[in-house]
């Protein structure tokens, strides 16, 4: 897997101005240019008329509104002193650049206004005088600071309004919302201003590019030619100033550039003036500039020449701040000087050393000079699109009304055009326009900062979203269709031609919530804007700089939740509508009628808001909404976030939820702090330091000698990120899916039964993470494929708790890359039946399968043809089943009335009703022989399991287990079984049933492997069986009749009690049963023609059971880690041995090369107490980063182990050059039977848990690693794959560079009998030495046992009660270091505590418990709890077919319950004999208790 090239913070620098080819902008729209000043106002007056008071020199009355009407500023007074407003323009002094109105009494003095209060004749200027009873009103200005520039914003125009003649506020102008007419009488009268930039000969050009850095373009992002107009917006100007104008501070504007795939780039410039030539002048140009007198052509003097330019820098991160200090840190450097080092140093420092900042270095502070330093931060975390959006600058320059109006019209598609005068702020503004409808997405054209060269662009029919300079103004006459957004004086202005929606269209309560929210922090912002008195110190400014920019960032995102809120309200429940493709897809099927349910979605809407809904849902908004949710798309993690929105918010509230939608996650919370050192000065020849000789006039043309390559390994190592591998689909979950998995662990983890479930969930969330690797390495793709989708429907059966849709979105996406859209619609089909509504990010990867798959033919005539005359086929042989069964019958009556006289096998009765001995067995024939074709009937007289004879009528067709031996609908005849000598034969039939990969706690009541009675009822002795008669023989299945307990322990348990054993019924058995014994079949080719024999009780106790799966142990006790509870070998997942290789290969018929014993229990280090699988389970917490677990004894936090013992048994080369291989391994004993025991202990000295060692590990090695909770293996496992790849979980390599996750992904997938061929992955690790070359290449194979107790025992420790049972009865144990120790637990003792707990005295049996160990020599704790050595011992000698372990839980408590009130339950837990906690339990009854013990 190739990584991927970390993110870079600067792709381009760029220097913009004047060129050579550059064209003017002005002369071809020269005579639709309205007059524009060319000076802005400096000072008003109020003149009273009436008293004689003329128009003072140079100033400009007032006399007319904006539509002639006359105006008089105090007309409503009765006396009508004759009032009139003037202005003065110059450039003699700072501009005005505000106006207001001051109502004395009512109103404070702002800071900065002056009032005017006198006319120019010293007379008041009180513009209500006409009595004492009138408020006293005052005009106000506000002068702009010196120095002031030449081109300083002012006041350029004054007007007065009348409302009530029609008028309203001109384009552009500021209103003052304070009538100046306060008297009762008279028409309300408004002042409003224009501020603008008053230039005069200014020549405006085209920009072009200067210079750039670097010269050649990426691959992956060329330099987009129009990035130099963009810089300078309002054009390239040549300007022509007086001598004495101080030069104006640089602009910095920002700007985004939109690909044509919608990706941003991000451009942020400063604007600055430097001198220009005179030379290069035309005289055309030096005439319009005033440079040369009209007349004569004389040159002006007191004239200076100055050009705009512009740097630039260009990212795909909007961290505008951060670029606004280097630019200025640039500009600053090129008009000082002189420096040691050039210009380009420091850009191509900054450049290419400066890395991106990353989780793991959250903090890049980079030092540019002595005095200049920036700092880098993250951004901030969210699910939501990058965007350069600030919606507090949105509600600072509209208000919260404007803002929703705003909403409705963005949501609507119409023009919008966004204006000010300063440029910063258009691009933060149209940024929240965009961002404020997500999850929808603005599809038409935006331009938050558009050049005059492309204002084209206002014209277009289409809606937009554009932000120009509001100069463009005084230059070109704006479009009549277009809403005008003036950020400047909060004001939209909408033409007559269109018209917006009022809010009250949209939904009231979602609206309302929204309102409020916007009021309450546009509150919030005006009292932190308010500013400190004047009186503050410069150290409190400093100290409270870091908490104004927290509190910012908290309000920026409530303001941003409380639109994200308003959108969930309006698109609730959308997902209910989508249309899924079910079918193979039409020509149209992408089209939005077709995956969405519109007028569904109207009709679920209220009435009233129909027309707002009707407009939304035709836009192109709604119209790529629909498609994104209906395909996937890269935008999957913020729309399922959204969707979470739409769940959390109730949208009939009148008030925000209390959980909020977003949460702040501080980027600077990091500790670890990037520094990065300014470039290095070089040094002289003697060490000393160069001279300064770098110093420039103007910004420099860039030389790109001076240009310095990047550090070689400074950025390329840090903050390094990788992607998911493309060969592992979506394996890792959206942070947002996190997050809510983590939430319900919370929620579920005090919860017994959810958590098991939980935790399952998660296991199961573990092997779809892997059926990627495991489908890929399957011959058979489609086998497999069900196979996971049987799984999926097992566990909906069994209500496991999915923490996400991962599972449902791997097999889709499995089904689309493999070309199977049916099963993709299946598993759809499951997820709703489930309760499951797929998230954007499974709906996508699902309709992208049934999409892109290639269907089956339309008609399927052919496969049509073929099912039916399947069915006919099927039906014929149904209908001729009865008769062959009555041919069968009759033949069988014959020929058992023929052999009746002999009396050599009946007891009397009819035939067929008559049972043959249990203990005494027919010869078989020789094994060459045939049989005369009539069958014999004492070969059919052998019952089945559920105790009907063979020549009965077989049951009515019906489903079975896959691992039963019986077929639905199978006969006997025709292939069925052999000849009347033979033993039945192993038949495949021609339609095998799909596998069963679930453990038997998945498959339904709990039965024989092999199906024999044992496993259904509890064992009889020999003379309980005799004692039964024919009346047995008809019997249901399990019926047969139980004796107490405490007799079978007396006859079948207790060591010295027994009768003695007789050799025939273990050796005389048939030589086809002993084939049949050491050959087990597996899978589904167990199913045999008929049903398989009946056996006695005895001969089930007495026979070695045939293992259908493997040899690694029996559904009876194996404790030992010895008591064997199922088969957990890696060929019990239950995938055929014919479509799928398993892990373990032919396990049954020879050892296995390579054999692993795993283990987690594990010993807690405060109390010493050995904590077991279930209860290491229940103590683990919902936190996906916690490796502990929680001692149910101590209380205490430890980590688990698993212990891993891998035994190899592969011959070395010599052996295997010799072809001298082992016998196979014969099937053993079960340990219920004592006495089949003790008869194979004499013969077979060599036991290990219970069948004899057919060979020794060549070599054996211990290892052991954390036992991780299912949640923090996901969270490793997930990191592993998108880092390494999901190839990775198929190569050797996984096991020595990744033990821990390797081992604990085995010990679940083997808990739960889930495929995979990870074991196989140890051949190749170092822990198993290399396979012999003479070895046939399939040959190897790995088996894997799971043992529920320690693989080692203590040195010291005492042993548990089933190993002193075992050693009591002459059963040697799989661990030799097991010794019998000075401890008081007799056979005696183990009888009796057997006796209580099989006369349901439990009690008593923990009473002589704690008894005998308060005796003296006895051990003052053990390590396992009475709870454990008493089950333990019970099992063992019973058998786990034959115990209840919930029932004895249940007696367990009870007993403790029963105790606890004459000891006390402290006393008992002290002393270890509490019962499992409830969690524990739900935690084996879910996971199954599926291991040796």
């Amino acid at each position: 897997m190739s990584d991927e090239k970390p993110p870079q913070l600067v792709d381009y620098f760029v220097v913009a101005g004047l060129t050579d080819t550059s064209r003017p902008l002005e002369e071809e729209n020269q005579q639709h240019r309205p007059a524009r000043p060319s000076e802005p106002i400096t000072d008003v007056a109020v003149i009273i008329r009436s008293q004689g008071e003329e128009v003072p020199h140079g100033f400009t009355c007032i006399e007319t509104t904006t539509s002639g009407h006359p105006v008089d500023l105090n007309a409503g007074l009765l006396n009508n002193p004759q009032m009139f407003l003037c202005y003065k323009r110059g450039r003699d002094k700072p501009p005005l650049i505000e106006l207001g109105v001051h109502y004395e009494g009512k109103d404070r003095p702002k800071p900065g206004y002056k009032i005017l209060d006198t006319t120019p004749y010293s007379r008041s200027a009180n513009l209500n005088s006409g009595g004492p009873g009138h408020q006293r009103t005052f005009l106000t200005y506000r002068r702009a600071a010196e120095p002031h520039g030449h081109n300083t914003l002012g006041v350029t125009d004054i007007c007065l309004v009348m409302p009530s003649k029609g008028e309203s506020t001109p384009h552009t102008f500021c209103r003052v919302d304070k009538n100046l007419n306060t008297s009762m009488w008279g028409p309300a009268l408004f002042l409003c201003y224009k501020i603008a930039m008053a230039k005069a000969n200014t020549l405006v050009y085209e920009a072009g590019l200067l210079g750039r850095y670097p010269e050649q373009d990426s691959e992956s992002f060329p330099l987009p030619e129009s990035v130099p107009v963009f810089c300078l917006p309002m054009g390239a100007t040549i300007e022509s100033w007086p001598a004495d104008t101080k030069y104006p501070l640089p602009v910095f504007s920002t700007f985004v550039l939109t690909g044509a795939s919608g990706d941003k780039v991000y451009g942020a410039a400063i604007q600055f003036h430097e001198a220009f030539p005179r030379e290069r002048l035309s005289e055309k140009q030096s005439l319009r500039l005033g440079l040369l007198s009209v007349v004569d052509r004389r040159p002006v003097a007191g004239r200076s020449l100055q050009t705009r330019k512009s740097i630039c820098v260009l990212s795909h991160w909007p961290f505008f701040d951060v670029f606004r200090k280097f630019l200025m840190f640039i500009y600053r450097y090129s008009i000082s000087g002189p420096h040691v080092l050039p210009l380009e140093t420091h850009i191509s420092h900054f450049m290419h050393n400066v890395p991106f900042p990353s989780p793991q270095r959250p903090r890049i502070l980079v030092q540019m000079s002595p005095y200049d330093n920036l700092l880098l931060c993250r951004p901030v975390s969210s699910p939501l699109p990058l965007s350069g959006a600030s919606f507090l600058t949105l509600l600072q320059n509209l208000g919260p009304d404007n803002a929703v109006a705003l909403l409705v019209a963005v949501l609507t598609e119409q023009k919008l055009l966004i204006h000010s005068l300063r440029p910063d702020v258009l691009t933060s503004v149209g940024e929240a326009l965009v961002a404020m409808i997500f999850p929808l997405r603005w599809q038409c054209p935006y331009i938050p900062l558009c050049p005059l060269a492309l204002a084209d662009v206002l014209c277009a029919p289409v809606p937009f979203i554009v932000g120009i300079h509001s100069s463009y103004f005084d230059l070109y006459e704006p479009p009549r269709d277009v809403i005008f957004v003036d950020l400047d004086t909060n004001t939209i202005f909408q033409s007559e031609e269109r018209k917006l929606l009022s809010p009250r269209s949209l939904p009231r309560r979602p609206c309302k919530v929204l309102l409020a929210s916007l009021h309450s922090l546009s509150q919030q912002l005006d009292e932190m804007y308010s500013g400190p008195g004047e009186e503050a110190s410069l150290e409190l400014l400093l100290s409270d700089a870091e908490a104004a920019r927290g509190r910012r960032a908290q309000l920026e995102l409530e303001a941003r939740a409380a639109f994200l809120r308003f959108m969930a309200c309006v698109l609730r429940g959308y997902r209910s509508f989508l249309c899924p493709i079910a079918l193979a897809p039409a020509p149209a099927g992408r089209d939005a009628g077709s995956l969405f349910a519109l007028q569904g979605f109207l009709k679920s809407r209220e009435r009233a808001y129909h027309r707002f809904y009707n407009q939304l849902l035709r836009t192109q908004l709604f119209t790529q909404f629909i498609e994104d949710c209906s395909f996937a798309s890269d935008r999957d993690p913020c729309l399922e976030f959204f969707d979470t929105c739409v769940d959390k918010v109730q949208a009939d509230l009148e008030k925000p939820e209390d959980t909020p939608l977003m949460e702040l996650d501080d980027p600077r919370g990091g500790e670890h702090t990037v520094f990065i050192t300014p470039p290095e000065q070089p040094a002289g020849p003697d060490g000393a330091e160069l001279p300064a000789r770098y110093r420039y006039d103007g910004f420099p043309t860039l030389r790109p000698e001076l240009l310095e390559p990047p550090r070689d390994p400074l950025v390329a190592q840090l903050c390094q990120a990788r992607s998911s591998a493309p060969s592992s689909p979506a394996p890792r979950r959206t942070k947002q899916e996190m997050k809510v998995a983590q939430r319900v662990a919370q929620k579920y983890s005090s919860v017994p039964d959810m958590w098991a479930k939980c935790l399952l969930g998660h296991c199961y969330g573990l092997w779809f993470l892997y059926l990627p690797t495991h489908v890929r390495a399957a011959p058979a793709k489609l086998r497999a494929l069900q196979l996971a989708y049987e799984v999926l429907r097992k566990m909906e059966a069994h209500k496991v708790v999915l923490p996400d849709e991962v599972c449902y979105r791997i097999l889709m996406q499995l089904c689309g890359q493999y070309g199977e859209p049916v099963l993709s619609v299946r598993v759809l089909l499951e997820m709703k039946r489930a309760g499951i509504v797929p998230n954007t990010i499974t709906y996508g990867y699902y309709n992208k399968a049934v999409l892109e798959s290639k269907w089956p033919a339309g008609t399927q005539s052919g496969r049509l043809r073929w099912a039916k005359l399947r069915n006919v086929v099927l039906g014929a042989a149904q209908f001729r089943q009865p008769l062959r069964q009555r041919e069968r019958r009759a033949a069988a009556a014959a020929a058992a009335a023929a052999a009746a006289p002999s009396g050599r096998w009946g007891w009397g009765g009819e035939a067929g009703g008559g049972r043959c001995h249990p203990l005494t067995a027919p010869s078989s024939p020789p094994a060459g022989s045939r049989a005369p074709p009539a069958p014999r009937p004492s070969l059919q007289r052998q019952t089945t399991w559920a105790g009907r004879s063979l020549r009965d009528p077989p049951p009515a067709p019906r489903l079975v287990k896959s691992g039963s031996l019986s077929f639905p609908g199978g006969t006997h005849g025709e292939g069925g079984r052999g000849g009347p000598g033979e033993p039945p034969t192993t038949r495949s039939p021609p339609l095998p049933a799909a596998p069963d990969p679930l453990p038997p706690r998945l498959r339904g009541p709990p039965g024989s492997a092999d199906g024999s009675l044992s496993d259904v009822s509890f064992a009889t002795d020999e003379s309980d069986r005799a004692d039964e008669g024919p009346a047995g023989a008809g019997g249901p299945a399990g019926g047969t009749p139980r004796r107490g307990l405490a007799a079978k322990l007396q006859q079948l348990l207790s060591p010295g009690k027994r009768p003695p054993l007789r050799p025939a019924a273990s050796t005389e058995l048939p030589a086809a049963s002993r084939d049949a014994a050491a050959c087990p079949r597996r899978g589904s080719e167990q199913r045999d023609g008929e049903p398989p024999p009946r056996r006695s009780p005895a001969e089930t106790l007495l026979r070695p059971r045939e293992r259908p799966e493997s040899t690694a142990s029996e559904s009876s006790v194996s404790l030992g880690s010895e008591l064997d509870l199922s088969d957990t070998s890696v060929g019990s997942t239950g995938v055929p041995k014919s479509s799928e290789p398993t892990a373990d290969g032919a396990a049954g018929q020879e050892p296995p090369a390579v054999e692993v014993l795993l283990s987690s229990c594990s010993r807690c280090q405060g109390c010493g107490a050995l904590v077991y699988d279930e209860e290491v389970m229940a103590g683990w917490t919902s936190d996906d980063s916690n490796l502990n677990t929680t001692c149910p004894f101590c209380g205490r936090s430890f980590v688990p182990f698993l212990s891993i013992e891998i035994q190899d048994f592969q011959l070395p080369p010599s052996a295997a050059e010799d072809g001298s291989l082992p016998p196979p391994a014969a099937q053993g004993p079960v340990l219920s039977d004592r006495r089949r025991c003790l008869a194979l202990d004499e013969a077979e000295p060599e036991l290990c848990n219970g069948c004899p060692d057919a060979a020794v590990p060549r070599r054996s090695e211990r290892v052991a690693f954390a036992y991780l909770s299912p949640l923090v293996l996901r969270k490793e496992l997930e990191s592993l794959v998108e880092n390494e790849g999901g190839e990775f979980l198929a190569q050797p390599e996984l096991v020595d560079s990744h033990p821990i996750i390797y081992w604990n992904l085995v010990w679940y997938f083997q808990r739960l009998g889930l495929p995979s061929n990870l074991p196989r992955l140890l051949l190749g690790s170092q822990h198993v030495a290399p396979a012999p070359q003479a070895q046939p290449p399939d040959s190897p194979c790995v088996r894997v046992r799971l043992l529920w107790d320690v693989l080692a025992p203590e040195p010291d420790s005492c042993p548990p009660l089933y190993v002193l049972w075992r050693l009591h009865s002459n059963v040697p144990t799989r661990l030799r270091s097991w010794r019998p120790h000075g401890h008081p637990f007799s056979l005696a003792f183990l009888e009796a505590v057997l006796s209580h707990v099989g006369l349901n005295e439990v009690h008593k049996a923990i009473a002589l418990f704690l008894e005998t160990l308060a005796a003296p020599g006895a051990p003052r704790h053990l390590q396992r709890s009475i709870y454990r050595e008493i089950l333990f011992l019970t099992l063992a000698a019973l058998g786990r077919d034959h115990m209840d372990i919930a029932a004895f839980d249940k007696k367990y408590k009870s007993a403790y319950n029963k105790l606890a009130g004459s000891l006390g339950k402290e006393e008992l837990r002290r002393r270890r004999a509490q019962p499992p906690s409830s969690k524990a339990i739900d935690c084996r009854k879910s996971f199954g208790a599926t291991l040796e013990c």
